[in-house]
């Protein structure tokens, strides 16, 4: 599969592929396709009403002429229903084909699209999203499979310069989507606690306005980050708080704190997971990387905005040094937790980092990013993320961000009697209240304890769109990356 694909301005002269898009109801070619068919000899419509060229969202039907290039028809599905979630998908199966073909240069004619949108700068970010998003591949561990792709790089070009750029622009933010993707599908006994860390320092040392520290050992104590010490110190992996921060050029308009739950594994600690349930843990540091993508996508679109990314990082593990069931952890904003189940560990850390970031950094808003409970996929099932944000500036920006990125989120309650409901028998709060009732409700209002009251707070539950089990295009099964498209176009727009 591609590991580049950029854009060029103008027309390819010599691609090694054309490619026209189709409408699945209608058998004639776009305006701007006529002139290419004519020139053809008419090649082109003929094969679009051939029965097998239906136009479905994301079909391809080679042509073949007695020229040298290739010439592909590829359907974005019936006209009332083209949007960017299809284009996207249509873009999908483009990739595949020219990849397949070992395409180099192509040419898209996207005269279609852009008319099925009305909108040339939207079709070029969702067409671009379909194409990077569906070059990801994570084989790294596959030895008897392993062979060189026939090409690694891709050009593109079109005729509009509006549709160019912003393809140019969704390709760009789809490698650190990928980036995120391929740390989070990452083994557990490769993606330890040290490895990401590293994989953070990496990064700032790549990006020139991108700073890391990384709070572990002693320091952990002394910053009386009780959570990580707890749910880490079973794990010969050890624990620690890793601190991103982009400062942009000129003046900052505002500051953006970004946490991410990264347990590199979690076996359930003592409340160990049962039945298999613990297949697919490695996902459950995906909100860190869905951090780690976005420090990466800003460090690159460069936004206004002062943003800092804590990642609270820690192995769920078993041994005789595990936390347990009946512990009472005391946190430096005063709150004490009494540890009802050591699976519900997720909420500890980030617990640490919404006190220190609240203290330390002082940001003007907060958003945490989690796969916090089994809960938010009952609610919600897989087609969007579950939100809580109870102030109304913040929740305008995360659900216009969700909009424009095709990244869908719901906003769910935070009454006052959900936040009784954690109410402890021996401390303040549960780390899991007792019952089952509104169980994804249970995590926010955890996590509502140890946020300052007078910073806007968002917490996404991704645990439902983190990783898919089968493929949906333009994802791969695996894991999505969710949410970096959206943080990264909500601070793009901040402090406008």
């Amino acid at each position: 599969m591609y590991q580049n694909i950029r854009t060029v301005g103008g027309e390819i002269s010599k691609p090694d592929a054309t490619v026209c898009l189709i409408v699945g109801e209608e058998t004639t070619l776009h305006a701007e396709d006529k002139a290419l068919d004519k020139r053809l000899g008419g090649v082109l419509s003929a094969a679009r009403k051939r029965a097998e060229c239906t136009g479905d969202v994301g079909e391809v039907t080679p042509v073949y002429t007695n020229e040298r290039r290739r010439y592909l028809l590829v359907g974005l599905g019936k006209a009332g229903e083209i949007d960017p979630k299809t284009l996207r998908a249509a873009a999908a199966g483009l990739i595949k084909a020219l990849d397949a073909m070992g395409v180099a240069r192509v040419h898209v004619s996207v005269g279609y699209g852009v008319a099925a949108l009305g909108h040339a700068e939207a079709f070029g970010r969702a067409f671009g999203d379909g194409l990077g998003l569906a070059a990801f591949t994570f084989d790294d561990f596959k030895a008897a499979t392993k062979k060189k792709t026939k090409v690694t790089k891709l050009a593109i070009s079109t005729t509009n310069a509006v549709v160019t750029q912003a393809m140019s622009s969704a390709l760009i933010l789809a490698e650190s989507v990928n980036f995120a993707r391929r740390l989070a599908a990452l083994p557990p006994n490769v993606a330890t606690t040290t490895y990401i860390a590293a994989e953070a320092r990496k990064l700032a040392r790549t990006h020139t306005r991108l700073t890391c520290k990384v709070i572990d050992g002693k320091s952990l104590e002394t910053n009386r980050l009780v959570g990580l010490i707890n749910v880490g110190k079973a794990s010969k992996h050890r624990p620690c708080l890793i601190e991103l921060t982009y400062t942009p050029k000129g003046r900052s308009k505002g500051c953006v704190l970004l946490v991410g739950k990264t347990i590199c594994y979690d076996t359930g600690g003592l409340s160990v997971k049962i039945n298999n349930t613990m297949k697919g843990m490695k996902y459950d540091k995906c909100g860190g990387m869905t951090v780690l993508g976005t420090m990466r996508a800003i460090a690159q679109t460069e936004p206004q905005c002062t943003v800092v990314a804590l990642l609270p990082t820690a192995e769920n593990s078993i041994s005789e040094n595990a936390q347990r069931p009946d512990d009472i952890l005391t946190y430096p904003n005063g709150v004490t937790v009494e540890v009802a189940n050591t699976d519900a560990e997720g909420r500890l850390v980030l617990a640490d980092a919404l006190v220190y970031g609240c203290k330390k950094i002082k940001p003007d808003a907060v958003i945490d990013v989690a796969t916090l409970t089994g809960g938010v996929v009952v609610a919600l099932g897989k087609e969007c993320a579950g939100f809580w944000c109870e102030d109304e500036n913040l929740q305008k920006k995360l659900e216009a961000a969700a909009e424009a990125t095709g990244e869908r989120i719901w906003r769910l309650p935070l009454f006052n009697e959900y936040k009784e409901m954690m109410k402890s028998q021996h401390a303040d709060i549960w780390n899991s209240a007792t019952v089952r009732d509104a169980h994804p409700i249970q995590g926010a209002a955890f996590l509502s304890y140890f946020v300052d009251a007078k910073i806007p707070w968002a917490h996404v539950d991704i645990a439902g769109v983190a990783d898919l089990e089968k493929e949906c295009p333009p994802f791969v099964a695996g894991p999505t990356g969710f949410g970096v498209r959206l943080l990264s176009q909500l601070l793009e727009c901040w402090g406008r």
